[in-house]
């Protein structure tokens, strides 16, 4: 077999590349991507130092030539929610009893919470291999917290625990209910739970709670969504060191974003865990530095990124604080590294 061939033989798909390296399986390259994307303030600078002014997000990644990944969030509230919660403060809700919580749900709990047309869409990109699609629900933490308040929620564990079972039921209802439906479209490549449940310190619960007040809703959805072929993350910031064998242990597969300055490590993960699916783990504060910082950031993670289940990218979004010229830098290198292997 000439090289030519050879080349052609193992080059692949956005969507094969990715389901190889996330069962594991041999690949051509490593995905370049960003699975937050950027912040508002960042794109904004970037357009005043060169970016392109009439850029949406998807056209950004394009304009990058970085590979397609598509998030779909799936929302558990009405547009009339946002009409009933527009004057509360960050951190505020509006449950405070079983009594506010009934008053409201009339506003959570969508028929149709997602767009079928998009879905179709995306559905036949997949099927061309040119997308990878992830979806996202909102976890059994994030889901009360919002509607609690932030300061009621952590209260609410031991204040008014039937009524967190109470939301926590009617939202796994909820999530059974729409990714069946999505199922009939298309099935993402991956899902990931909005938790963000930790800190820099660790989780802001103890595995006890976890165990009483999120465990169950896990145990009767994870199954549903492996099933189906899709592979189940859970998005927290923070250090989450803690908290994964608790995740692990209601089926979870995989986790992002692995923010470095909480303490996270990418490769003393992959020797404790060697079978779990990681997302992120690039310091996003090195893109703030010279070359050769990122360059020396991109060698620690590559050994790990070698062996699969893994994929390099920013460990959250990147700031503002970091210059068009440098994320140019940025990806320059990663596309260097991505194809080296």
């Amino acid at each position: 077999m000439i090289a030519g061939e050879r080349k052609r033989k193992f080059e692949m798909t956005n969507r094969e590349r990715f389901q190889a390296l996330m069962n594991f399986q041999p690949f051509d390259r490593l995905p370049v991507m960003e699975w937050a994307s950027w912040w508002d303030k960042t794109i904004e600078r970037w357009k005043k130092e060169g970016l392109p002014e009439d850029l949406g997000r998807e056209e950004i990644n394009d304009y990058f030539g970085m590979d397609r990944y598509v998030q779909v969030w799936i929302s558990p509230y009405r547009k009339t929610y946002q009409e009933i919660s527009s004057g509360l403060a960050h951190g505020e809700g509006l449950v405070k009893d079983i009594k506010d919580y009934q008053k409201i749900r009339e506003h959570l709990y969508p028929q149709n919470p997602f767009d079928r047309e998009l879905l179709s869409r995306l559905q036949e990109e997949q099927k061309r291999g040119e997308t990878v699609l992830w979806i996202t629900l909102e976890g059994f933490f994030w889901f009360p917290r919002k509607l609690f308040g932030i300061e009621r929620h952590l209260y609410a564990f031991y204040d008014q625990p039937e009524l967190m079972k109470l939301m926590n039921q009617d939202l796994l209802e909820f999530h059974l209910r729409v990714f069946k439906e999505i199922s009939k479209i298309c099935i993402p490549d991956f899902l990931t739970f909005a938790e963000d449940l930790s800190y820099n310190h660790g989780p802001m619960i103890s595995r006890k709670l976890f165990e009483e007040f999120l465990a169950p809703y896990y145990l009767k959805l994870v199954p549903f969504i492996k099933e189906k072929g899709t592979i189940p993350f859970v998005d927290s910031d923070g250090n989450i060191e803690e908290v994964i064998p608790w995740f692990l242990d209601v089926g979870i597969d995989g986790f992002l974003p692995l923010e470095r300055q909480a303490g996270i490590d990418v490769v003393k993960l992959r020797r404790k865990y060697p079978r779990i699916r990681l997302i992120g783990g690039y310091d996003k504060r090195v893109l703030m530095q010279d070359e050769n910082a990122m360059k020396k950031e991109f060698e620690y993670l590559l050994p790990v990124a070698k062996e699969g289940g893994y994929i390099i990218s920013v460990d959250h979004q990147t700031p503002p604080e970091v210059s068009f010229a440098n994320y140019k830098t940025y990806l320059k290198l990663f596309n260097m590294i991505a194809r080296s292997l």
